[in-house]
């Protein structure tokens, strides 16, 4: 399996943006952008990515290599003048392909990311609610575009357990709106058998099991946006204190 660039092709690349291909069923399950040779360190193990992102992207290209395949690699886009353009494209890319292993969107990607024109006019429409409880604030990116946005913003997630148990409530959030207010019943271990989207348990890391929040701490929520003190950056959860009243 190819590792690296023969000498003098990365040069001529510069910036690009690049897949990662499943060869069992053609999906890409990763986007990304780098340098060099960035494309073929995920297989090394060698990028820093940290928490989900990490494990669900190392745990496919590790069913791909005990299937005795490789990880077929797409430079998408190369030539690219600057890193801030690179993060553009590789954001637009994140967009196309719903259900990757890139836990994190692309570099602008919560707010200025694909969106139906609908949902770009309630987003803009959209007010910012004010907190009455202890909010658990989660991005769930694309992924409730494969699964409910229950089952999307359940787990599994690098917390601490005590933490996240004092938390009165927990809300799906998609860019900076809410799509899901939920009462978080038990936290519990991210393990196959209590996530079964899982390829592997991921110790350290935790999800809940919950229900819907009764109808009048919805609406205080739902399908308003995020204050914007408390939006989602590189960490998809945000721990938001009621409004001092």
């Amino acid at each position: 399996m190819r590792d690296r660039f023969p000498p003098g092709v990365a040069e001529k690349l510069g910036w690009y943006v690049y897949r990662l291909i499943d060869p069992r069923n053609g999906e890409t399950f990763y986007v990304g952008k780098g340098k060099n040779d960035r494309i073929f360190e995920h297989a090394r193990g060698h990028i820093g990515v940290q928490g989900d992102a990490l494990s669900l992207k190392l745990g496919r290209i590790r069913s791909i290599v005990a299937a005795g395949l490789d990880v077929i690699y797409v430079v998408h886009h190369h030539g690219i003048s600057d890193e801030e353009a690179a993060y553009r494209i590789e954001t637009a890319v994140i967009d196309c392909y719903p259900g990757l292993t890139n836990v994190v969107g692309g570099h602008g990607g919560g707010q200025f990311g694909a969106r139906h024109v609908e949902q770009v006019i309630s987003e803009y429409a959209a007010v910012e609610f004010e907190p009455r409880e202890r909010i658990l604030a989660i991005s769930i990116g694309q992924t409730h575009a494969e699964r409910s946005i229950y089952d999307a913003v359940r787990g599994v997630w690098k917390l601490d357990i005590e933490r996240a148990r004092q938390q009165e409530i927990v809300l799906a959030v998609v860019g900076r709106i809410v799509r899901g207010v939920f009462r978080a019943q038990a936290w519990i271990p991210a393990t196959v058998d209590n996530f079964p989207h899982l390829t592997e348990d991921l110790p350290g890391r935790i999800g809940f099991v919950g229900v819907a929040a009764e109808t009048d701490v919805e609406k205080r929520y739902l399908n308003r946006l995020v204050p914007s003190a408390y939006q989602h950056g590189q960490n998809p959860v945000r721990f938001i204190p009621p409004a001092q009243i």
